[in-house]
């Protein structure tokens, strides 16, 4: 149950809410994407998960994740079924109205599960600093503690094995309360071709990885009549 009005998006933000939006008996899973190229990988998580039974999704994106997959692809995913948020749903050019819904504090509240996939060094760095300077850093600062959430880091080597890199997971792990899963060549697990072209720590949890999270949480059901869409996206997007 997402909205699809074309009006202008600060219009179409204020009219979201959790109540409205949250199905009983669903999981509803929040997606965020930052700016890193993982966040290519958004498409196929969105459709992935859309292949289980009473599962919504909502995509929340910061500018720079948007040079990495469009709110095109997650419409081809999702069947036109997913929305993606951005800062201009947000904070859009029309005056607020006292007693307006406010989105960032909507989305946490219909979210059961956050999931930050990827979480690029500049948003973990804003994360342990309790920065809330866009739609994502405000949600996350404001979502309850007892909301599970995850977060998937991803980046080059270098920016990972940095001194402050281990200072902001410690805050984000032991003080925020966050589960931190990944990435890859950390904590003994097998490095990988980064997309710069490094070997080494920092390629993202795979996808597949990510919605597992989800679906063993959760015990979410294959829907069988997804399953063969699902394949047919997967093959045509991985070309």
């Amino acid at each position: 149950m997402t909205t699809t009005s074309t009006s202008h998006p600060s219009l179409r933000a204020r009219s979201f809410t959790a109540a409205d939006a949250r199905v009983p008996g669903h999981t509803h899973v929040l997606l965020i994407t930052t700016g890193s190229v993982a966040s290519i990988k958004a498409p196929l998580i969105v459709k992935e998960l859309m292949s289980y039974k009473n599962t919504l999704i909502q995509v929340v994106a910061t500018k720079s994740s948007l040079a990495f997959y469009t709110k095109e692809d997650i419409a081809e995913a999702s069947g036109g079924k997913v929305t993606v948020w951005t800062d201009e749903d947000e904070w859009g050019p029309n005056k607020f109205v006292i007693g307006s819904p406010i989105l960032h504090i909507e989305l946490r509240r219909w979210a059961d599960i956050v999931l930050v996939a990827p979480c690029s060094a500049n948003t973990m760095a804003k994360i342990a600093g309790g920065l809330c300077d866009n739609l994502v850093t405000s949600l996350l600062r404001a979502l309850s503690p007892s909301t599970p959430t995850y977060l998937f880091p991803a980046m080059n080597t270098l920016m990972y094995t940095h001194p402050l890199t281990a200072k902001h997971l410690s805050v984000i792990r032991e003080e925020i309360d966050y589960t931190v899963i990944g990435p890859q060549g950390a904590e003994g697990t097998k490095g990988k071709t980064l997309a710069c072209g490094d070997i080494g720590v920092g390629a993202m949890t795979e996808w597949k990885d990510i919605v597992g999270v989800v679906v063993e949480k959760f015990g979410l059901v294959k829907d069988a009549t997804a399953v063969r869409a699902r394949v047919l996206f997967r093959n045509d997007y991985c070309r």
